[in-house]
């Protein structure tokens, strides 16, 4: 974390060099030396701290040093890391669309002695960790919660020439494929799952953790999990000619998958952050925010097991779209994959390499495409992304909801339901109240809130869903 206030300039990275111990004292030791010594130089301010360290008895009825002698004293197991004063850089985006409990959980991560800066997308609700729509940037530092628990979760679109009204004319027939070719749920699995180069991955022997998930994983490949997850045809209108995809603009056949890494990045993300929270005790309102540091061993064997987790989730989606792909007899012209739920290693303008992390939020760099649902019943946009600081090159994922499951379960009746996809033209299977259209925010007012950071180049029109149920 780097506190720019007048000449000083004082992470958590630069106490740790110097022999200070992971813990509160850090935010501790950083917030007295801002308070008292904020136009000292930087070699000074390291100097006094590291004479602190090296006779903390000494400085135990310093007027300024006490609390930090106090706090090298203490036995450090039993500490707890201290959150700092004041939050790191952020920026909110369609801010009016955003509950305060999601503010919340953004300011309290922003307090983290490791925090860099955030941002916090229009979708964003509250979620544990970070919030959903929440993008938080680390130094050196991962944070299993902050990533989320389906790792890797990401959006999947294939592309067909194929007339679009075939989904309305040959309606039993389009349903019918995605019955067969599609599994959801914990339950639902291939009773012959394909094969896959990820299964062979080395972590799958070096990872105890991974290693004992592995024929779960194998499973359970070219599944989708439950809840908002889901694989649907649909119309893509492509509204821009000079489009990365090589396609000319007009309208195609489409389809649409959302899910995860299943059960394997949901067994993952529980170890390593149980594993967080022992070695990286936090107060409460922060818990769920405990790092592992990426030069810890557990932090680097964290890292392999996401992107493992990231690149099967990938692997789930072509099997998808392999499979729908054969039944509906055509070759995909383009596809447009991204995913959310990740933490990134990237570079800020000033040079300095930082962990991103995107629960809930699309990347988009300059020129990167991705794609942002609806609902069930609303359309989706295939964006390009400007590369936008301010968000640390983030959008948001989809609509984001407007209200918890709970409440949406109360609010709705499967009739209510029934009738809004009828008059939308939308045949659902599966689904739940909970996943009702309706929970949803307004899709349009989310990316009306988000030019600065996405182009759109295209649309997606559900017309065919498949979810749990």
């Amino acid at each position: 974390m780097i506190y720019n206030m007048a000449k000083l300039k004082l992470r958590g990275k630069d106490l740790i060099k110097i022999g200070y111990p992971q813990g509160k004292v850090i935010g501790i030791a950083i917030n007295k030396m801002l308070e008292h010594h904020k136009k000292n130089s930087k070699k000074w301010v390291l100097a006094q701290l590291k004479e602190i360290l090296t006779d903390p008895e000494s400085f135990l009825d310093h007027p300024q040093y006490a609390m930090i002698a106090e706090a090298l004293s203490e036995p450090q197991k039993e500490s707890e890391n201290e959150l700092m004063d004041s939050p790191a850089d952020f920026q909110l985006f369609g801010e009016e669309h955003i509950e305060e409990g999601a503010k919340d959980q953004l300011f309290t991560a922003l307090k983290l002695p490791v925090s860099v800066s955030g941002a916090l997308m229009p979708d964003a609700h509250y979620g544990y960790g970070l919030p959903i729509g929440g993008v938080l940037a680390t130094e050196n530092a991962v944070i299993p919660y902050g990533v989320g628990v389906d790792i890797g979760c990401r959006m999947c679109l294939t592309m067909y020439d194929m007339p679009v009204g075939k989904l309305k004319g040959e309606r039993e027939k389009f349903k019918t494929i995605l019955r067969e070719n599609t599994r959801f749920g914990g339950k639902e699995v291939f009773q012959q799952p394909s094969s896959s180069e990820v299964l062979e991955r080395e972590e799958f022997k070096t990872i105890k953790v991974v290693r004992d998930l592995k024929d779960r994983a194998w499973k359970q490949l070219g599944s989708s999990g439950g809840g908002n997850h889901f694989v649907e045809f649909g119309e893509v209108t492509l509204t821009d000619e000079q489009n990365e995809l090589g396609l000319p603009a007009g309208t195609y056949l489409g389809i649409l998958s959302h899910s995860g890494s299943r059960g394997l990045g949901a067994n993952i993300a529980r170890h390593y952050t149980k594993m967080a929270m022992q070695s990286c005790p936090l107060p409460s309102q922060a818990k769920h925010l405990a790092w592992l540091s990426l030069d810890s061993q557990e932090g680097q064997e964290y890292w392999l097991a996401m992107n493992l987790a990231g690149d099967y989730a990938s692997a789930c989606h072509h099997d998808i779209h392999e499979r729908m792909s054969k039944a509906i007899g055509e070759r995909p012209l383009a596809m447009v994959e991204n995913h959310h739920n990740f933490a990134w290693k990237e570079q800020l303008p000033d040079g300095r390499e930082v962990i991103v992390h995107r629960k809930g939020a699309t990347p988009a760099g300059k020129g990167v495409l991705g794609i942002i649902p609806g609902t069930m019943s609303t359309e989706g946009f295939i964006v390009r992304g400007k590369g936008n600081q301010a968000s640390l090159q983030s959008a948001s994922h989809g609509a984001g909801r407007a209200m918890s499951r709970r409440q949406a379960k109360r609010s709705f009746t499967e009739s209510a339901v029934k009738n809004h996809l009828r008059e939308m033209g939308i045949e659902l299977i599966g689904g739940g109240l909970d996943e009702a259209p309706m929970a949803y925010k307004n899709i349009h007012e989310v990316m009306n809130s988000q030019r600065d950071l996405v182009d759109v180049i295209g649309r997606f029109q559900p017309r065919i869903v498949r979810m749990e149920g």
